[in-house]
């Protein structure tokens, strides 16, 4: 089976938003093998539930100049659906979708961020859900599952070419650079402890006998 994939170099230039992310939460002998923000349809929804507010606001404030408290509530209107929609596109930019050969991360938040992380030696299994929609626009859905425990990551919507980022993180998952496979170690990646053996010249445990009872008198 062949090896995981190289991680991504920087294009020359202008540097990717993911990489400020990936520069400050992975470790230094970590690279980043997968890195995207999700798909531009995330946006259609608040898009869909601004659009109308946005033409009542703007039909408020062009109804009668004169009225000010119809004017100020169209106003107030636009103001605040401008400020929601800023804040849906503001997340989809900054959140970053990060697969390195150890963990998947997802970053989030525009004024307060945050960072959720998953061991892939700990991810028992993947799956990938297209709907109709996302197979004309080419986004999937993937789930994670670690060993029947819920977790922040157990579902990623929004994810673009889902299909191909699916191959890469299943090459990640299968591949021999793992350093150990997900059933070994402790539940923080620490590996087993060999038995303790006794001190030399000291017998080790043995089994205890079976318990024989006594016959009774007659």
């Amino acid at each position: 089976m062949t090896g995981p994939p190289p991680a991504q170099p920087l294009p020359q230039g202008r540097t990717p938003r993911w990489s400020k992310d990936a520069a400050k939460y992975l470790l230094d002998d970590e690279d980043a093998v997968i890195a995207t923000r999700r798909h531009w349809a995330v946006l259609l929804e608040p898009t869909a539930k601004a659009l109308p507010l946005l033409a009542a606001g703007g039909w408020l404030l062009v109804l009668d100049p004169q009225n000010r408290v119809s004017s100020s509530l169209g106003l107030l209107v636009l103001v605040s659906v401008l400020v929601y929609w800023g804040l849906r596109v503001g997340e989809w930019y900054m959140r970053h979708f990060i697969v390195s050969r150890r963990r998947v991360l997802l970053t989030s938040g525009v004024i307060v961020r945050t960072v959720t992380l998953l061991p892939l030696r700990r991810v028992t299994d993947l799956t990938w859900k297209e709907t109709f929609l996302g197979q004309i626009l080419g986004y999937g859905t993937f789930r994670f599952e670690s060993a029947g425990q819920q977790h922040a990551l157990s579902e990623i919507t929004y994810l673009p070419d889902a299909d191909a980022l699916y191959k890469q993180v299943s090459r990640l998952l299968f591949s021999s650079d793992l350093v150990a496979p997900a059933n070994t170690g402790d539940d923080e990646g620490n590996p087993e402890l060999p038995p303790r053996r006794p001190p030399p010249g000291q017998p080790g445990p043995r089994d205890t006998e079976p318990f024989t009872r006594p016959p009774s008198p007659p």
